[in-house]
């Protein structure tokens, strides 16, 4: 048994800041780490040509800015050597391949009661601390939605997080299942490569470029979210035209108001767009059913693929080990209260990365929790 006064569980991004500025503050703290790694989402689970979708002045962890030199949207190895760097001049030092089974609040002890699995030596470890930070994230494990005769697929289907590159399907008919920031992008990058490539549109989507969402998050610090989306959805029309007539809806609420009620992230083109236009990339509605290698759409077409990359988002994991969080997050381990008073729960727990709102909302959601432990133990001591 160990004792500390913060234990986080996560390291990706939101762990390494709250760690971070913890250490700022002289917080001891320990961070526990299911991988071999931090930020494994990044190392691990990310296409190779994945980016930034924000500008770099929106992504930066506390207490660190980029390079003066780094592209303003920063590609994935620059931004997987930004983290190891922060990891390194931020004195964070993260105890990997610890897979927490189960956090309890004791209330004799008025502390958290955490066990966690060592599986680089198969023991197990328990720890004690007065506050517990969650900071798993948003995108703990891979989501395949649920589709009939999806096991009879004679093709090879995955997960989003475990596409690299469009490499090994040259030349071969592949569908990706959603339009979000990396669906498009692996359709981009499937068509580039040689692929036949598809993609499945389920629900009405805001396609913008990053230059446009970089310019209205300018001016959302001076203009209310209503003229900002009205300016922005302008110029998504000026850009790409009418989305309808190759198979994409707006939504009726503007990008920025719609991101804020739903969560949901405008997608932001890397070319994409235009290979639709062409007729390089397919669009298709929901899929109803799969047999074989034929795949039912909901417009009742029937078209045979060779592969089907899910590009169809995350899950929450805490729901699984976390106990006694005081009914803090809802079924889907999300915080039922909404930003920015989604990250305080009680007695002394807390999540970071669950705001919805990016690396952005990361940084801030770590400050807010590390000036308010710092807080409560300066109480406690005086």
């Amino acid at each position: 048994m160990e004792e500390v006064p913060v234990v986080i569980v996560g390291a990706g991004p939101a762990g390494l800041a709250t760690s971070a500025c913890l250490n700022n503050l002289s917080v001891p703290n320990i961070i526990l780490e299911r991988e071999d790694c931090s930020a494994s989402l990044w190392k691990k689970r990310a296409y190779d040509r994945m980016k930034l979708h924000l500008a770099k002045q929106f992504c930066e962890l506390p207490h660190m800015p980029f390079p003066s030199r780094t592209p303003t949207f920063v590609p994935r190895i620059s931004f997987i050597n930004y983290v190891d760097n922060y990891v390194s001049q931020m004195g964070i030092n993260p105890r990997y391949h610890r897979s927490v089974e189960s956090a309890s609040y004791d209330e004799n002890a008025k502390a958290w009661i955490i066990v966690a699995k060592n599986t680089a030596l198969d023991a197990y470890e328990e720890y004690v601390a007065r506050y517990l930070v969650v900071a798993t994230g948003e995108n703990g494990q891979g989501l395949i939605p649920e589709v009939p005769g999806l096991g009879s697929f004679e093709g090879e289907y995955m997960h989003s997080s475990k596409y690299e590159n469009g490499g090994k399907f040259i030349s071969k008919n592949v569908l990706v299942v959603g339009c979000g920031n990396s669906g498009m992008e692996i359709a981009y990058d499937l068509s580039s490569c040689g692929a036949c490539t598809s993609i499945v549109v389920r629900g009405p989507v805001h396609v913008l470029t990053r230059e446009i969402v970089f310019a209205g998050m300018l001016l959302l610090k001076f203009l209310p979210c209503k003229l900002v989306d009205f300016i922005v959805v302008m110029l998504s029309k000026m850009k790409f035209g009418n989305l309808f007539k190759y198979g994409l809806e707006r939504p009726k609420k503007g990008p920025f108001h719609f991101k804020a009620i739903t969560g949901q992230t405008p997608t932001m083109d890397v070319g994409a767009m235009d290979k639709i236009r062409k007729g390089e990339i397919q669009v298709f509605p929901s899929i109803t059913s799969i047999n074989r290698n034929k795949v039912e759409f909901e417009n009742g077409k029937i078209e045979e693929f060779e592969a089907i990359i899910f590009a169809t988002g995350y899950k929450s994991t805490v729901r699984n080990w976390l106990k006694d969080d005081k009914d803090f997050f809802d079924e889907y381990g999300m915080p039922k209260r909404n930003c920015p008073n989604h990250w305080k729960g009680e007695n002394g727990l807390y999540c970071a990365g669950f705001s919805r709102t990016g690396l952005h909302g990361i940084s801030i959601d770590a400050k807010n929790i590390a000036n308010d432990i710092n807080l409560a133990l300066t109480d406690h001591q005086v």
